[in-house]
C-alpha cells in the first residue's frame, strides 16, 4: 500500500497538458505521476528536471545508467517501468537488463564503454564524487556536456528511487520485475 494517495482526475490544466504529452489517451498515468500531481508546483519541477529527451547521450547510454541507478537503489518500481518501456528500444538484451542488477560492472554482457557507465553509477552510489582515474576514463569517451548529463541523470534517478521506495508505490502491473 502506498504511503500517499495518488491524485485523481480531473487534474489542473498544466498537469493534464503535461500528461497528454507522455501518456497515450485512455491509459492511466503512472502511479508516480499521479502522486506528484497532488502538488502542481512539485509536479512541474519534477517534469522540468526530466532527462528523457534527446540530449548528449544515446538512448542506450541513458537507459544503462537509469537501470543501474534504480538497481543500486533497489527501486523495482522505476527499474521495471524503464525495462518495459525502453530496454528493447535501447538495444539492451535480456542478459544486459539482468546484468544491471549484478554488482559486477565487469560482467561479460558489457562492453568496456558500458562498464564505464556502470562504474560511474556504482561510485556515485558510494558517495558524491567520482575518482580521478574514472573521471579521466569518462573524459576520454564523453564530452564535458555529456558528462554533466551523466551526473544529472544519476542524481535525478536517485531522487526517483527515493520517491518510489519511500512512498512504497505499488509496482505497475505491466512492468518488469527484478530477477532472482
Amino acid at each position: 500500500m502506498s504511503r500517499m494517495v495518488p491524485a485523481a482526475p480531473p487534474y489542473p490544466a498544466s498537469i493534464e497538458d503535461a500528461l497528454a504529452k507522455i501518456v497515450p489517451p485512455g491509459v492511466e498515468p503512472l502511479v508516480l505521476f499521479r502522486v506528484l500531481a497532488r502538488d502542481e508546483r512539485l509536479f512541474s519541477r519534477f517534469f522540468g528536471g526530466s532527462l528523457l529527451d534527446r540530449g548528449q547521450l544515446s538512448l542506450r547510454e541513458r537507459e544503462i545508467v537509469i537501470l543501474r541507478v534504480c538497481a543500486n537503489n533497489r527501486s523495482e518500481y522505476e527499474w521495471g517501468v524503464h525495462v518495459t518501456f525502453f530496454a528493447e528500444r535501447a538495444g539492451l538484451s535480456p542478459e544486459q537488463v539482468s546484468a544491471t542488477l549484478d554488482p559486477d560492472s565487469a560482467h561479460a554482457a558489457w562492453s568496456p564503454r558500458d562498464q564505464l557507465l556502470l562504474r560511474l553509477c556504482d561510485e556515485l552510489q558510494q558517495g558524491t564524487t567520482v575518482s580521478d582515474p574514472l573521471w579521466a576514463e569518462l573524459s576520454a569517451q564523453w564530452s564535458d556536456e555529456a558528462r554533466l548529463e551523466l551526473l544529472m541523470l544519476v542524481g535525478f534517478y536517485r531522487l526517483v528511487s527515493t520517491l518510489t521506495n519511500t512512498l512504497q508505490l505499488p509496482l505497475e502491473a505491466y512492468a518488469a520485475r527484478f530477477t532472482a
